[in-house]
């Protein structure tokens, strides 16, 4: 937990001393999986903003008692919404007044976040920061699915995509993705299932690919359901439920079976509409 004390210490005069910002992964649900180094700085911490997937119990069991917990959820599916000018005035105004701030996100922060717009706001107000990498949601799925995301005559490789927004996807990249030997891990497309499963098979995916469709992964609520592309009735591929659910397209899909180990509940409701990132929005 030394660097940004030895940052400060080395820092040219252009460079405000005083407050910092550590912008923190959490994991993607699991508290366990939180790092050493996180678990350090949160309990050093006087303010925290964090995300609304994210497990209360990282809180519980880390932050330091006397920290002003920020929540700063969002879900535009649900309306729900924290803007990305707040966060980052937030970020400011704290570290302004000398204060340890963390900005805890769910998974790893450089993947599929707005670090990028908070990097360029500390940048710019000259605040000492530092990132710490977080296990990601997709490699937290994967693991606790059983599911290799490459192997010998599977897979060589991976891609971190996103459908979120389909119709921002050329044929032409639908066409690579169906013909790829890479495991396809897409991000924020729970809600195009179906649409995702009839581009690829429009554009002649192999057969030996399968479908994984994993919501809340790592978490008591987990909930995996496969689909082999050989006899995949799209009518019936799963409605979207929870945030966050992840999709898994690959040849790999078909060692689930074989490898799963975490034992998965048949009770099944939202794991993190209980959090109080969540709960904020609920009054």
């Amino acid at each position: 937990m030394n660097s940004v004390v030895n940052k400060r210490q080395g820092s040219s005069p252009s460079v405000r001393l005083g407050g910092a910002v550590i912008l923190i992964g959490a994991g993607p649900g699991d508290p366990d999986l939180i790092t050493i180094k996180a678990a350090k700085y949160l309990a050093k911490a006087d303010v925290i903003l964090i995300d609304r997937l994210v497990s209360p119990e990282i809180i519980d069991l880390y932050a330091n008692p006397e920290a002003v917990v920020i929540p700063v959820g969002k879900q535009c599916s649900r309306g729900i919404r924290t803007t990305q000018s707040s966060i980052n005035e937030l970020l400011v105004h704290y570290a302004e007044q000398g204060k340890l701030v963390v900005r805890l996100k769910g998974g790893d922060s450089s993947i599929f976040s707005n670090i990028l717009d908070e990097l360029e706001t500390l940048a710019e107000n000259q605040i000492e920061y530092e990132i710490i990498p977080g296990v990601t949601s997709f490699s937290g799925a994967a693991a606790y699915c059983g599911i290799p995301l490459t192997a010998r005559q599977h897979s060589k490789g991976i891609r971190i995509v996103t459908a979120y927004k389909t119709d921002e996807i050329s044929e032409e990249t639908w066409k690579d993705w169906a013909k790829t030997d890479d495991t396809l891990i897409f991000y924020m497309s729970g809600q195009k299932i179906r649409e995702i499963s009839s581009k690829l098979i429009q554009h002649n995916v192999d057969m030996a690919k399968g479908l994984a469709v994993i919501e809340q992964a790592t978490t008591p609520q987990q909930k995996t359901k496969t689909f082999s592309f050989q006899n995949m009735n799209l009518d019936e591929l799963p409605d979207f439920e929870f945030v966050p659910t992840l999709l898994i397209i690959g040849k790999t899909v078909s060692l689930h079976p074989k490898f799963a180990w975490f034992r998965e509940l048949d009770a099944f409701e939202s794991y993190f509409d209980k959090t109080p990132a969540a709960l904020q929005y609920a009054n």
